[in-house]
C-alpha cells in the first residue's frame, strides 16, 4: 500500500476514479504476499501489483464499472494463475476492491509518511457500507478487537464477521543505485531481512523512488559514472532516507562531492562513505553485509 499511496491519494485529490484491489484471504500462498495493493484507473491505467499480476483480468470489467462503493470478490483459480502463482489449482482466493475515494482523507497522508493503519470494512452481503480508519494516533478510538489486531504491529487481515480489518505496517525499504555483483548481493541480503528493495542505476528512476523514502529507510548509491552516481545521491539527499550509504574509492567520494558542491550541495554529514562497516569486505556478499550492518546500525540509532 505504501508504494502506491502517493499515486494514488494525487488521484484522489484530482478526483481520478481509482479502486484499491488487495488480497483478503491467503488460503494459505505457497510464500506471503502481504501488504500489496493494485490500483487501477480509468483507461487501463495501474499501480502496484498483487500475486505478480496474475489476477489483473478478473478486475479489469469490474473497476471499469466505477464502483461507488466497495465489494468482496471470489477469484478461482485457473490453470494460467496456478502456474504462475504456485497456488493450488481451482482454489478461492478472495479479494476486497474498494474506490479509493470512498476511504478516509486522513488515510493518504498517513501512508504518504510510512504511519502504521488499520482499514476497518463493514460488509453487508459482499458489499462495503462504511469504512473506518486508524492510526496509531487515533487507534484508542477503535474499538479493543481492532485495537488488539493493530497493536500486534504487522501487516495483517482479519475477518470479524461484519468487519473486515486490514492493517497496513511499514517495513524498511532499500533503495539501490547501481547494479551488478555487489547490488544483487545487497538486493538479495536485504530481503532476507524482510526489508522491500528496489534496485536501479538511472538516476531519474532513483529520484522517483527517494522521494517515498522516510526515516525508516535507506539508499546506497554505487557506480563508476560520477554524473549518474552523484544525480543519484542528490535525490537521496532530497529524500528523508534514515541512512545514506555511498560506495566508492576515496577518490570517488572527492569526485561526487564536487559535483554536488558545483550545485551548491554541500552539507554531505548523512552520506556515509565509504559506506560499511571495516570487517575486510573483499567479495560482493561480504560488502554487502558491511553496508547493511551499518545501515541497521543508523536506523536503530546505534
Amino acid at each position: 500500500m505504501y508504494e502506491i499511496a502517493l499515486s494514488v491519494s494525487a488521484c484522489v485529490r484530482s478526483n481520478t476514479h481509482a479502486d484499491l484491489v488487495w488480497l483478503l484471504s491467503p488460503n494459505p500462498l505457497p510464500q506471503p504476499k502481504n501488504g500489496e495493493v493494485i490500483a487501477f484507473t480509468p483507461g487501463g491505467g495501474k499501480f502496484g501489483s498483487v500475486l505478480g499480476g496474475a489476477f489483473d483480468g478478473h478486475f479489469i470489467d469490474i473497476t471499469s464499472l466505477k464502483l461507488s462503493r466497495g465489494r468482496i470478490v471470489d477469484v478461482h483459480v485457473g490453470p494460467l494463475e496456478a502456474s504462475l502463482t504456485g497456488i493450488s489449482l481451482g482454489s478461492t482466493l478472495t479479494f476486497m476492491v474498494i474506490p479509493a475515494h470512498t476511504l478516509e482523507s486522513e488515510l493518504w497522508p498517513a501512508l504518504n509518511e510510512r504511519e502504521s493503519v488499520a482499514i476497518v470494512a463493514y460488509v453487508e452481503n459482499k458489499e462495503v457500507t462504511r469504512t473506518e480508519v486508524f492510526t496509531s494516533a487515533t487507534i484508542l478510538a477503535a474499538d479493543p478487537q481492532v485495537a488488539e489486531i493493530f497493536n500486534q504491529g504487522k501487516t495483517t487481515v482479519a475477518d470479524l464477521g461484519d468487519r473486515i480489518v486490514t492493517v497496513y505496517t511499514p517495513v524498511t525499504r532499500l533503495i539501490v543505485a547501481g547494479s551488478g555483483a555487489i547490488a544483487d548481493a545487497l538486493e538479495s541480503s536485504a530481503k532476507a531481512l524482510g526489508w522491500q528493495v528496489s534496485v536501479d542505476p538511472r538516476s531519474e528512476n532513483f529520484a522517483g523512488l527517494a522521494a517515498t523514502l522516510s526515516d525508516l529507510d535507506a539508499a546506497v548509491i554505487m557506480g563508476h559514472d560520477v554524473e549518474n552516481s552523484s544525480r543519484c545521491l542528490a535525490s537521496a539527499l532530497d529524500s528523508k532516507a534514515g541512512y545514506i550509504g555511498a560506495l566508492g574509492s576515496m577518490k570517488m567520494q572527492e569526485n561526487r562531492a564536487d559535483w554536488l558542491a558545483y550545485r551548491d550541495i554541500t552539507d554531505l554529514s548523512r552520506v556515509h562513505g565509504p559506506a560499511g562497516f571495516d570487517i575486510g569486505a573483499s567479495t560482493p556478499a561480504e560488502i554487502a553485509v558491511s553496508v547493511l550492518a551499518e545501515a541497521i546500525a543508523v536506523l536503530k540509532g546505534k
